[in-house]
């Protein structure tokens, strides 16, 4: 029986080396511990980092070529003014583009800008006619032409 027993030992192979892994997994850990000191590496990190965004932007705006932009072809299509808008802009068909800068031409050559609030236009004879009122804001312009051109 002696002799079984050691024909069997000589058989099982020993599991030496898990042990051995498992020992050297616990050494990794503790050499993780002293991360107390990354706190200061990352604070010298952001004090740089705006230094690498300002020289990024520069190529980037290298790179990207302006494109010219279409025009919008509901803006391009030619409409016809009322006879009120008419005598303002002329009775020629005009895109919508067209004849808001007539428009805002005819303002400024008349002085028709309101001193105080530049936003604000004071309406003549002719423009009265087209906005319905002595004072429109420029942002209401736009609105109320629409609403006399075809």
């Amino acid at each position: 029986m002696a002799t079984a027993k050691k024909a069997a030992a000589k058989k099982a192979p020993a599991k030496k080396a898990p042990a051995k892994k498992v020992a050297a997994k616990k050494p990794a850990a503790k050499k993780a511990a002293p991360a107390k000191k990354a706190p200061a590496k990352k604070v010298v990190a952001k004090k740089a980092a705006p230094a690498k965004k300002a020289p990024a932007k520069k190529p980037a705006a290298k790179k990207a070529p302006a494109k010219k932009r279409t025009p919008n072809a509901a803006f391009m299509k030619p409409l016809t003014p009322s006879a009120a808008l008419a005598a303002v802009v002329g009775a020629a068909p005009l895109p919508r583009t067209e004849i808001v800068s007539k428009l805002w031409t005819y303002i400024k050559k008349n002085k028709l800008q309101d001193a105080a609030n530049k936003r604000m236009v004071n309406a003549d004879e002719k423009l009265k006619g087209i906005f319905g009122k002595a004072q429109v804001s420029m942002f209401e312009m736009a609105g109320l032409i629409g609403k006399h051109v075809k």
